[in-house]
């Protein structure tokens, strides 16, 4: 299996599957310098936990992802050589999957998987689970924190959408796991009830989540086939579930006109809007980069549907066990992780070429 990397110098290697012993990754290009501890990686990675507001649609899967740091930092410090990371895999229940073992299961790349290699994982989806992540927010934490450090970069990404419940960016301080990472204190309620509506009809419901970069320096980017934007989107695709993003106004302008989609510009070069979504030639522009990400609903439901087992034969199949009714409230520091490893890799590209 090739396509385990992304970034070119500050790159990101994982391993491991969601029901292996562990998942790890190898972080190169990192500098020198920057203090990073075990307790820093935790933050984002609590973040991350699945087992938060069961009873309200999130997985119970119940780990503790609490990472180690096994090369790379001296004394707290990293030492400019390759970051090793692991963590362990403690709440492995195999057995939830072996109904599984001979049937392909619809919407997920069990089927896609089969047909490229000839053998699959079926404990979660192996390497295709979205236990993966949890080496990307780790990497991204370090990412983050270099941003902040070098270049007073901070990245925050929130629920902006759940089926046709359509949170406004009103709250930053309400922007909490407990509270869906929703930004509109008023809304949680209703999520709530969605939920609770979905857990009893055993579906789900599909999500978008927005991350905001603020404090972007202007000139990050490599055009023509390396631009930022383009390997934004290249990373957030990535991400389990993912099937579209958008950056500044996204697919709205389609139905504006030139008049009003472009960003005017007036003296000591500020922009009077943001429509661009701070990117304009695949560069930086210095103001805040928007991008939004939608997610599919999770395809792991009670309700049966028709699919196939391994002899091409139909069968009916549902899905139990420990699975996201709405997949984006996990993939808030996930999004967040993949947007500072993109900005970090093109930061360094840029320091070594134009300054």
């Amino acid at each position: 299996m090739t396509g385990n990397s992304i970034g070119k110098i500050f790159r990101v290697t994982t391993f491991g599957e969601s029901h292996g012993i562990a998942m790890g990754c190898i972080l190169d290009g990192v500098p020198p310098g920057i203090q990073i501890s075990e307790e820093d990686l935790r933050i984002d990675l609590d973040r991350r936990k699945p087992e938060i507001i069961s009873e309200e649609g999130i997985s119970q899967r119940s780990e503790p992802d609490e990472v180690k740091i096994i090369s790379g930092v001296f004394e707290g410090v990293t030492t400019g050589n390759p970051i090793g990371m692991f963590l362990k895999n403690y709440d492995q229940k195999p057995k939830d999957y072996k109904s599984f073992k001979n049937i392909f299961r619809p919407g997920h790349a069990d089927y896609t998987y089969q047909k490229k290699y000839g053998v699959r994982d079926y404990r979660g989806g192996g390497r295709s689970s979205a236990r993966e992540t949890a080496m990307w927010v780790a990497a991204g934490s370090i990412a983050k924190k270099y941003l902040k450090k070098e270049l007073g970069v901070v990245i925050q990404a929130y629920l902006s959408q759940v089926g046709k419940i359509s949170p406004k960016l009103k709250e930053w301080g309400e922007i909490s796991k407990k509270n869906f990472f929703c930004p509109d204190s008023s809304m949680v309620l209703k999520l709530k009830k969605l939920f609770s509506s979905l857990k009893k009809k055993g579906d789900s419901i599909g999500s978008k989540v927005t991350v905001l970069g603020r404090n972007i320096p202007s000139g990050l980017g490599e055009p023509v086939f390396h631009k930022i934007n383009a390997d934004i989107g290249h990373a957030m695709m990535n991400i389990n579930g993912v099937k579209a993003i958008e950056i500044g106004d996204g697919v709205k302008v389609v139905e504006m006109k030139g008049s009003q989609n472009r960003d005017e510009m007036v003296k000591n070069h500020l922009f009077l809007t943001n429509h661009s979504g701070g990117i304009l030639g695949g560069i930086t522009t210095g103001q805040d980069i928007v991008v939004h990400v939608s997610f599919k609903p999770s395809s792991s439901i009670k309700i049966p549907c028709t699919t196939i087992n391994h002899l091409g034969e139909e069968t009916t199949i549902s899905v139990s066990g420990r699975h996201d009714i709405c997949i984006g409230i996990r993939a808030v520091p996930v999004v967040e992780a993949m947007l500072a490893i993109i900005l970090t890799d093109h930061f360094l590209i840029h320091r070594g070429r134009c300054t």
